[in-house]
């Protein structure tokens, strides 16, 4: 407890007069930075915006922030707002905070990463020179971050870029894996609904997504899917047949109703973009061979649906953009929930034998909370293991999920949210908790 307690402090110990450099135009702060920090933006090369807020008592050290999605929307100047607002409370302790909003909207593991990248460079040109550096990826920016740190972490001379990872709520499982269940999604949802592509338009197979020259926008799926399913109205409003057909897909996929318009704007608009970008035109995802469970009429769902085979070097394509390779050459702390909704818990397990097999489990700590929002995590739990990571890199103190709760009580005076660590919690070895299948493609 006390190597708790010294370190709580340490970093307010440690802050520091920005010394600036050539300074950036700045912005107005989200309103809960507004008064302790102030804002820069600018716009990359790339076309990537760039967000920045320096608190005016720095502790020296940066946070570089890779945001989940990816993103629908084309990136604007104010793309990483909301960001700096739900992680505000790392400014509040003295972090400095940058984000990249990536430079175009969709898939792209590395150009992410290389976003990400050009976004620390940016602070430390424009605005001032860490001490330290952290990097810090949320859901898909958690996969970022892993493959960011393969190649950036390090310099040729051995010299560190980045002191320390943080992830929550991460995708560590790689897009090949993670992004499997939406191609199943795809098939199960035309097999009920018929209606992406409907029959008097072109067709095109389900792996791609949707049609390559097609205008249609997010909410013009969100109707095809509410017509068809009623999703988004009450269920008293819902007509016969749209309760059937929601209570068939829901009960093969597994997921809450509340987040299948979203995986079905995932499976297709992020499927477009891996078949155009990434795959070559070729599939990317199976279910040869997959039997679906959990319909009124399982024979007739797996007799019926589309079927398609991945193509071996599409999905290797798609496994070199975004498949982690467990390389680790600085500490991570990783925190998960145990009942997220969107990125289950499982793939934390799958990220450990990663980063175990590739022999660099030392440097890696995952926790776990217990709440039922993806990336949901309160203000104390997040600031208590960030401190840790920091003491962890100051000290040489590696903690663990115990430490890291005792850390989040600690600090639970000064920031509003609960702690709900549960520091013996192991997730089970990944598999599919969606739904039920015979066989699982990797």
């Amino acid at each position: 407890m006390r190597r708790i307690a010294s370190h709580l402090g340490f970093l307010l110990s440690l802050a520091v007069s920005p010394a600036f450099a050539q300074q950036p135009d700045t912005v107005p702060c989200p309103d809960n930075v507004a008064k302790i920090a102030i804002c820069y933006g600018g716009k990359l090369e790339t076309g990537a915006y760039v967000l920045a807020a320096m608190p005016k008592s720095w502790n020296g050290v940066l946070v570089v922030f890779a945001h989940g999605g990816p993103s629908l929307e084309p990136a604007k100047p104010d793309s990483s707002k909301g960001d700096l607002t739900k992680y505000a409370a790392e400014v509040e302790r003295g972090f400095a905070w940058v984000a990249s909003s990536y430079r175009r909207e969709g898939y792209g593991v590395q150009m992410a990463a290389d976003d990400t990248e050009d976004a620390r460079k940016f602070f430390i040109a424009r605005i001032a020179k860490p001490k330290r550096t952290l990097l810090h990826g949320a859901s898909y920016g958690g996969l970022v971050a892993t493959k960011l740190i393969e190649k950036y972490a390090k310099n040729a001379d051995g010299t560190l870029n980045y002191d320390g990872v943080f992830l929550n709520s991460g995708l560590v499982s790689g897009s090949a894996v993670g992004y499997e269940f939406r191609a199943d999604l795809r098939a199960v949802y035309q097999y009920y609904c018929k209606n992406l592509p409907r029959a008097g338009e072109p067709q095109y197979p389900l792996w791609k997504g949707i049609a390559a020259e097609s205008k249609m926008t997010a909410k013009e799926l969100e109707a095809r899917v509410d017509e068809c399913t009623g999703v988004t109205k009450p269920a008293a409003m819902r007509t016969d047949q749209q309760k059937q057909n929601l209570a068939n897909i829901i009960g093969v996929m597994g997921f809450s109703p509340a987040r299948l318009v979203s995986h079905l704007q995932a499976a297709a608009f992020i499927f477009r973009d891996i078949d155009q970008r990434i795959a070559n035109g070729k599939p990317a995802f199976t279910n040869v061979g997959i039997r679906y469970r959990g319909s009124a009429d399982d024979a007739a769902l797996n007799s019926g649906v589309a079927r398609f085979e991945a193509d071996r070097g599409a999905r290797e394509a798609l496994k070199a953009d975004g498949q982690p390779t467990g390389a680790l050459p600085i500490p991570m702390v990783a925190i998960h929930s145990i009942n997220d909704p969107q990125v289950v818990v499982e793939v934390a397990s799958m990220w450990r034998d990663t980063v175990r097999a590739a022999g660099n489990a030392d440097r890696l700590v995952q926790a776990y909370t217990d709440e039922n929002q993806h990336t949901g995590q309160s203000a104390p739990e997040i600031i208590g293991a960030l401190e840790m990571l920091m003491q962890w890199i100051e000290m040489d103190f590696k903690p663990d999920a115990s430490i890291i709760a005792e850390a989040c009580e600690q600090l639970r005076p000064g920031f509003d949210g609960p702690c709900r660590y549960h520091p013996d919690f192991q997730p089970k070895a990944y598999g599919t908790k969606y739904y039920t299948r015979d066989a699982v493609a990797r």
